[in-house]
């Protein structure tokens, strides 16, 4: 399927040019999973650059597979004590051109920039939308160890008056290992030895581009991020043996990238 998508344009490459451009001149149906963070609300000097949030959805909704995932991390910005509800309004914006909202995962940090919020608590997370065409073709869960393995337990449902236990033929037997929760907590900042990428404004963490890059592809898959900005996305999926295609329309933000994915 990769060299469907080689027709048009080679993969393992940036563009230089507005996203909507690289979309549309790769043939539908084409890409395994998209990973990126836009740049949304002016909370960063991204050389200028904004973008236009429904235009990238519909050329992702064309791009996409059908049985792939969208991964989008987005916040908001609070302006006289008002937030602005960009993540969300992005979320209705993705649903509205047909994608599903499969998702709605948290990015965590276990370092927040340090200061006083006012009469607010502290925002420490960002959104990490998953939005689908489908039911995902790919889920590796990442698995964590159980606090209580070989434990039996009724099974339950919940109804309407609330929840009831009932004994069903088999019990509930809790095995070694479960899956993660969908709350992902990260540390910003240098990203081990990797000075380089901070000459961008908004990186974010290596570990969560890995995280999500082997839980929703497979070896081989294309993995695209339609703002690359310091080439993250790339960098982790080249390491993980996936195809890559950034596009990013800074100029420097591409020469940056570059140097980063080796």
């Amino acid at each position: 399927m990769l060299d469907h998508c080689e027709t048009k344009l080679k993969t393992n490459m940036i563009y230089n040019e507005n996203c909507v451009d690289t979309m549309f001149r790769l043939p539908a149906n084409c890409i395994d999973m998209t990973l990126t963070s836009p740049p949304y609300d002016d909370l960063r000097d991204y050389n200028g650059y904004s973008f236009d949030v429904l235009a990238t959805a519909q050329g992702l909704y064309r791009a996409m597979k059908s049985g792939g995932v969208v991964i989008w991390i987005v916040n908001d910005r609070t302006k006289n004590g008002d937030e602005t509800g960009t993540s969300f309004n992005h979320a209705l914006t993705f649903k509205k051109v047909g994608f599903k909202l499969w998702d709605t995962m948290i990015f965590a940090k276990n370092n927040p920039f340090p200061g006083d919020c006012g009469k607010r608590y502290r925002q420490v997370f960002e959104y990490i939308f998953v939005f689908t065409k489908t039911q995902p073709q790919t889920f590796n869960p990442i698995e964590i160890a159980s606090a209580a393995p070989g434990k039996a337990f009724s099974q339950a449902r919940l109804e309407r008056t609330g929840r009831r236990y009932y004994r069903g033929p088999q019990p509930i037997v809790t095995q070694p290992t479960r899956k993660a929760s969908n709350i992902f907590f990260y540390s910003v900042g240098v990203n081990g030895n990797d000075l380089k990428g901070f000459k961008h404004p908004a990186v974010f963490p290596e570990a969560l581009a890995k995280d999500q890059i082997l839980s929703w592809s497979n070896v081989g898959d294309l993995v695209y991020d339609p703002f690359l900005g310091s080439g993250t996305t790339a960098k982790v999926a080249k390491a993980l043996g996936r195809n890559y295609i950034g596009s990013e329309v800074s100029a420097e933000y591409v020469e940056l990238a570059k140097i980063r994915i080796i």
